[in-house]
């Protein structure tokens, strides 16, 4: 059986799927990934919006008899690939093949944990408490230990992670609950399946050889698929370098504690030790600044107070390694906290003092926490020697991988020189179900006056719009300024990023049919919503990174000292990938209709805006708001 012979207008999707529809897109792609998987080559793929680009993967990867690895960009995708589209598409094929859902481990519930946190009495929120009762009731009946099981929890809260375990804190072998361990359950799952549906943190992780501890699995694979592939080389960047957090240090010295306290009642001597830590990380976080930043540790290198309070860091990091040291033997548990302390040490060392060439180091705080980072300039290199350390096939797929129909920015950051290139564009018909608008009269956006003239116009659209809106700002600053003008002015129900979770306030956005959502950078992507619920999409301004950001800025540096072109080669084309991230939120389905709203004049008046406009699906262009009005009505006319 043959991919392109099951997605066609009577293969067995068709009879499988509520319809069903063939697409000439989905043929196309179906028809590359099955070449690719047999020739043992790499391939890029930008499938535009409404292609069906996860069964045009799936098909040829269930069929292909080989064992294949799928990585999501979020766990969200994870569940969404494996619990709704596989299972679709493995029924429809009637083929044996054998499935694994595998996520890090701070994704499962780890039993050993659990059993200190009950018996520590250390939560005090009468919600805490029974979200913890609620979990241990959870844990006799779950099989899988998959956190995301207990929707009733929110994702976020603070008493997951006094129930799960990470790498650092994970008593491996050692562990009194180990032939219950829900985590070494999903590897061992994971191992004799045939398929195995990922995220994009995992693998880099096990690439950047990161203890997450399923090595095996990555070399017994004959071929990767990673959608969502435009965040890969971020997500890479992260896992290629080395990061000290607050949480870190804290997380240890509260473990400290529990684990000693489990042993003795004794609160002198060690519990005390630990303690210091834990004051020792606040006084650094207090020296560091208010607020949220994201700048070059270079800032604070000098900075006195912060060298004292780093080197009293240091001592009673250093002190409480000795007492554990001295306790070495008497459980799993303090022996797992020496190690921590141990490690930790060395990673202190590492982020505060001279960072290694080729690498930014930079820092970023919130209001009770930091981390402290050392990042690759480029992990092309990194990345490309790993991948070629598997002998796999590999795929790569979004919707949004290359900029004026080239693939070069995407493939130079990960080093794919060699992969063949396929670019599908959109099924949808843009040019008659959507119009692009970009507004006259709006001064530069450096003008003081910018968002509040933006502003002016956006309200207007609105108003044309009946709701049923997303303005998607590129900063924070700009999202408030709106929310506050907004909130009394508009007349239409309005909901802004921040004020609940993000799948909440989706769901009241569909539920209300003509809202207004403010969002900015988690609202530009992995956002679906289908229907006239959302009929206009407004963009403030071109997502061109912050220059005052210190990894883009160390790119541009190396850049130019290499005499390479740093707007050319890397700022354009992020920005023209993040604006095809946002304008993909507004035709979702056959039958969208929709405005799209770009508040930027750069985008006519400066000569690169012809690239973001050839980089965009082919829609009707206006610069008169009669026309926006007029496409609104006839919209509106037209779903009746």
């Amino acid at each position: 059986m043959r991919a392109f012979d099951c997605l066609t207008s009577d293969g067995v999707l068709a009879g499988e799927v509520p319809d069903f529809a063939a697409r000439p897109q989905q043929l196309e792609m179906a028809v590359a990934v099955e070449r690719t998987l047999a020739r043992g080559e790499v391939l890029i793929v930008e499938a535009g919006t409404g292609t069906g680009k996860t069964f045009a993967y799936l098909v040829p990867a269930l069929l292909s008899g080989r064992k294949v690895i799928i990585s999501t960009g979020t766990r969200h995708l994870q569940d969404q690939l494996f619990h709704r589209d596989l299972p679709t598409v493995r029924s429809a094929l009637a083929v044996p093949v054998n499935a694994a859902l595998l996520k890090g481990r701070a994704n499962y519930l780890c039993h050993h944990r659990l059993d200190i946190t009950r018996t520590e009495g250390r939560l005090t929120s009468h919600q805490q408490l029974a979200q913890l009762e609620n979990i241990f009731d959870w844990s006799g009946r779950t099989r899988s230990g998959d956190i995301a099981e207990l929707s009733g929890i929110p994702e976020d809260a603070p008493v997951w992670p006094r129930v799960t375990s990470t790498a650092d804190n994970c008593l491996g072998q050692q562990c009194e609950w180990l032939q219950k361990c829900h985590v070494i359950q999903a590897r061992r799952a994971a191992q004799d399946a045939n398929l195995v549906v990922i995220n994009h943190h995992l693998l880099c992780a096990d690439l950047a050889l990161k203890e997450e501890g399923f090595g095996e699995l990555l070399p017994g694979a004959d071929a990767f698929i990673i959608d969502e592939a435009h965040q890969l080389p971020e997500t890479a960047a992260r896992f290629f370098g080395v990061t000290l957090s607050s949480r870190q240090l804290q997380e240890l010295a509260q473990d400290s504690i529990s684990e000693y306290l489990r042993e003795t009642a004794e609160q002198e001597g060690l519990p005390g030790t630990a303690r210091a830590v834990d004051h020792a990380v606040q006084e650094v976080r207090l020296s560091m600044g208010q607020g949220e930043q994201r700048l070059p540790w270079s800032r604070l290198a000098h900075e006195k107070t912060l060298i004292e309070r780093l080197g009293r860091l240091r001592e009673s990091l250093a002190a409480l390694s000795a007492e554990l040291e001295q306790q070495a033997g008497r459980s799993r548990g303090l022996d797992n906290c020496y190690q921590r302390a141990v490690k930790l040490q060395h990673v202190l060392t590492q982020t505060t003092e001279n960072p290694p060439e080729n690498t930014i180091h930079w820092f970023e705080t919130w209001r009770q926490s930091f981390r402290i980072n050392l990042t690759p300039l480029d992990v092309a290199d990194n990345f490309s020697t790993r991948r070629q350390e598997l002998p796999s096939r590999w795929i790569f797929t979004s919707a949004t991988l290359s900029v004026n129909d080239k693939f070069e920015h995407f493939a130079r950051r990960l080093g794919l020189e060699d992969a063949n290139t396929l670019k599908l564009d959109s099924p949808f018909d843009f040019h008659n179900h959507a119009l692009f608008y970009v507004p006259e009269g709006l001064p530069e956006p450096a003008h003081g006056s910018y968002t509040d003239t933006m502003l002016d116009h956006a309200e207007q659209i609105i108003r044309a719009s009946r709701g049923r809106t997303f303005v998607l700002f590129t900063s924070y600053r700009a999202l408030n300024i709106a929310q506050r003008r907004l909130k009394d002015s508009c007349e239409f129900p309005l909901l802004v990023q921040g004020s609940a979770p993000r799948n909440e306030l989706l769901q009241r956005f569909r539920e209300l049919g003509n809202a207004v959502l403010l969002g900015t950078s988690s609202f530009w992507e992995g956002v679906d919503v289908r229907g006239e619920a959302l009929s206009c999409v407004i963009i403030d301004k071109l997502p061109f990174a912050s220059p005052g950001d210190p990894v883009w800025q160390a790119r541009i540096d190396a850049l130019k000292e290499r005499g390479g072109n740093p707007f050319i080669e890397e700022q354009l084309p992020h920005a023209v990938i993040t604006l095809k991230q946002g304008v993909g939120r507004l035709i979702r389905d056959v039958n969208d209709r929709g405005v799209l709203v770009i508040c930027d004049p750069r985008l006519v008046s400066k000569s690169y805006g012809r690239v973001f406009l050839n980089s965009l699906p082919d829609m009707k262009r206006t610069r008169d708001f009669s026309e926006v009005v007029a496409f609104f009505q006839a919209s509106d006319v037209a779903r009746l």
